[in-house]
Order: structure tokens, then C-alpha cells, then sequence
């Protein structure tokens, strides 16, 4: 009864605070004029950043192999232009979980978007709503799902990341009454990886800071202002909720999602389902015999298992063996336009984003997110019209050829 309580003191005061929130005018930092690619926009959010933050947004697993070759793979791809098209009309709309967007490109779910920018998720659903797309919430949001479907008119996706079976069907059912238009279940993170720049710097559920990280946030009063007191960051869906140490141990002997499960889950949602974590062909087959709507190719952003193939060099086989029977979804080293246009060649339906968005989210808020994805959408379009393509729907792999080591 507790958690309908908090649930109800939440919304409560989002109701209090969200007419504020959509009367302030959107301040467009000058350095985000200066900033005209995703990389800009990474400079600035570690400048804005404390150290061990920003290594929490941009580190990876152990030596971050897998992390860089998911974006510099796409080097191994070269497009094939078309010359003489009518390129005067460009069509960038397409359709992913039931929902039509502006063009392909999604923002995945995200954790403690509030460590980054004091709006956090809110910042993001409204900039994703002003682009067209969809904006998947993270179960390990800072903001509660009820405010960011509030604050938002947009479509949004909830993503289930838990193993309390009981927490996870409240979470369903709260996004049921939500409006939440599709399901997201992240499935490749059975465990936590290495991620040594986080062992390094302290940061974790309960940071022990490094005396280089102290260092680090006294060059960022701001930044620590912000968040003290009423702006502190906490996890607003409680995945680990105050227990006694026998109530800990009975969560950590929670074993993952099954199969049988994932069913489950789809035959009580009764909507798009999406399965993110996906990396070879035989889960993708099991994933559609099991009701999904989507299959989204990811390694979590190289942040679980260092060595893993990149998500674009087995985009292709996924896509062969299930994409006639449900979306497929390239998540995981977009920093270019292009890259959508290349992933779109082999067999993805949509790309979606966590890092570049974040770094906007983190150089200026809101109107950071818009500048990350407009940088993103110039390009794509410019892309496309340099490529002789003219309908993102109609991209398939005459567009591309192999180059280098990686097949495709």
C-alpha cells in the first residue's frame, strides 16, 4: 500500500511542477551554435561533466574493444551513390512498434538521465516528442514514468529491466494505465560487466569516491549545487528497494527472464513488444516464435561483454533470418547520419541512440537533445540525397558494399 501512496505523492507533485516546466522558454546555450557534430557535442558534455560522470556516460566494458568497434565498424561499409535521381522530395517517415515517426532513428532507454541534466528524462521525452520519434524510458529512470507521460505528448516506450517478478508486473500495469504505446525488455545483461572507469573513479550503486573524483567535482560546484537537497538523483522506480538483508538475498535469487516469459509477458500486454540485447540470429528466431513485435541488435553499447561483435556486423544475418516476421532495430554506434543510412541498408528498420543524446542532454538540456538529433537528421537526409535515395523504406542492400574485414 506504501508504493500506491508514493505512486500517488509523485504524480501529485509532477502536477505541481510540470506547468511550470512547459512555460519556461527553451535557452539555447551559444556553444551549442558551435557544435555541428555528435562529436562537438561529446567535447562539451565533458567539459560540462565531472569526470567520473561523464566516464559513466561514455565508458564501456574492460578495454572498451567492443564500445569503439560499433561505431568504427561502419568503416567497413561503403555506399554505392546513385546518380540522376529526383532527389527534390525526400521521405523519411516510417512506422516502428505501431507507431508512425519522422524518420528512423529512436532514443533507447537510459538510466539516471538526472545525472547528466537536472530535467533529465523529461528533457529528452519533450525533445524526442518535438522530433517525431520515440523516446523509450528506462526502468532505472530518475524521473517516474507517470511524469514523463505527462510532460511529453509523444509516443513512449517503457523498458523492463528486472528480476522482482512482483515489481515487474506492477510496472506493466502502470503503464497500461500510463498510455505507454509499447514494451521494451532488455535481455543481455544477465550480470553487470567490468567497467573499469567506473571501478576507477568510485562510481557504483553506493560511490566510493577516488580522491581524484573529490577533486573532479570540486571543478564542478555547479554541478554538485544541483544536485543537492531537492535535486538529488534517485532511481524514481525503486529496483532496489529498502529491504532486510534477508529480503536482499531473496532478490539476488531472482534467476533472469525465460522464454516462456517473454510469452508471457506479450500475451498480457497485448501490444508492440520489443526484445533489446540481441546478437546472433537463433535468439532472434526464439524471440519471434515468442510474440515480440521488434528485435533491437545490441550489445549495450559495448558496456557488458568486451570482445562482442559489434551490433552492425551481425545486423545483416539478424535481419535475413526474422525480418519478415518482426522489426529490426539497430542499437548501439551511431554518430553519423550515414550510419543510419548504412544500417537502414542492411536490414534494420530503425537505429536507436543513448550516447549521442546524452551528450546533448548533458551540454544544454533539452535543447542539447534537439541539436543531437537535428545534427543526426541533416545528416541522414544529406545522405540520402548524395546516395540517390529518396525513401528511407525503400533503402535495401544495392546501396552498400563490403569493405574491409567484417561481413556482411
Amino acid at each position: 500500500m506504501h508504493r500506491h501512496l508514493r505512486i500517488q505523492c509523485e504524480q501529485a507533485r509532477s502536477e505541481m511542477l510540470l506547468p511550470r516546466l512547459r512555460t519556461i522558454p527553451e535557452k539555447v546555450p551559444r556553444s551549442l551554435e558551435r557544435c555541428h557534430t555528435i562529436a562537438d557535442l561529446r567535447e562539451r558534455a565533458k567539459r560540462a561533466l565531472p569526470r567520473p560522470i561523464f566516464d559513466f556516460l561514455d565508458g564501456g566494458a574492460e578495454t572498451e574493444v567492443t564500445a569503439i568497434r560499433n561505431t568504427s565498424a561502419f568503416d567497413d561499409i561503403q555506399l554505392i551513390p546513385r546518380c540522376l535521381s529526383d532527389i527534390s522530395s525526400i521521405r523519411t517517415t516510417t512506422r516502428v512498434l505501431g507507431q508512425q515517426i519522422e524518420w528512423p532513428v529512436l532514443c533507447a532507454p537510459t538510466g539516471a538521465s538526472r545525472l547528466f541534466h537536472t530535467e533529465g528524462e523529461v528533457a529528452v521525452a519533450r525533445a524526442a516528442a518535438a522530433a517525431g520519434i520515440l523516446y523509450f524510458l528506462s526502468v532505472s529512470s530518475t524521473v517516474s514514468l507517470e511524469r514523463v507521460a505527462a510532460a511529453s505528448p509523444g509516443p513512449k516506450v517503457f523498458q523492463l529491466y528486472v528480476r522482482d517478478r512482483d515489481l515487474m508486473w506492477e510496472l506493466i500495469d502502470r503503464c497500461k494505465r500510463a498510455d505507454y504505446c509499447a514494451l521494451c525488455i532488455t535481455v543481455d545483461a544477465p550480470v553487470v560487466g567490468k567497467r573499469e572507469r567506473d571501478l576507477r573513479s568510485g562510481f557504483g550503486i553506493r560511490p566510493k569516491w577516488s580522491l581524484r573524483s573529490r577533486l573532479s567535482f570540486v571543478r564542478h560546484p555547479l554541478w554538485v549545487a544541483q544536485r543537492m537537497g531537492g535535486g538529488a538523483v534517485s532511481l524514481s522506480h525503486q529496483i532496489e528497494r529498502p529491504s532486510t538483508a534477508g529480503q536482499s538475498a531473496k532478490r539476488q535469487a531472482y534467476p533472469p527472464l525465460s522464454w516462456r516469459e517473454i510469452r508471457d509477458i506479450a500475451d498480457f500486454w497485448r501490444g508492440p513488444l520489443a526484445l533489446k540485447g540481441l546478437m546472433c540470429a537463433d535468439d532472434a528466431r526464439r524471440a519471434a516464435d515468442s510474440g515480440v513485435s521488434a528485435v533491437m541488435v545490441s550489445n549495450h553499447g559495448g558496456r557488458q561483454l568486451d570482445g562482442a561483435a559489434s551490433s552492425i556486423e551481425v545486423l545483416s544475418e539478424i535481419a535475413k533470418a526474422v525480418s519478415d516476421r518482426v522489426e529490426v532495430i539497430l542499437d548501439g554506434g551511431i554518430r553519423r547520419g550515414v550510419h543510419v543510412l548504412k544500417a537502414l541498408s542492411l536490414g534494420a528498420r530503425a537505429c536507436s541512440i543513448g550516447r549521442p543524446y546524452l551528450y546533448g542532454l548533458s551540454a544544454g538540456g533539452a535543447a542539447g537533445v534537439s541539436k543531437a538529433l537535428d545534427i543526426l537528421r541533416t545528416e541522414l537526409m544529406l545522405a540520402m540525397q548524395l546516395s540517390g535515395c529518396t525513401d528511407v523504406t525503400s533503402v535495401d542492400a544495392t546501396f552498400i558494399r563490403q569493405f574491409g574485414h567484417g561481413r556482411y
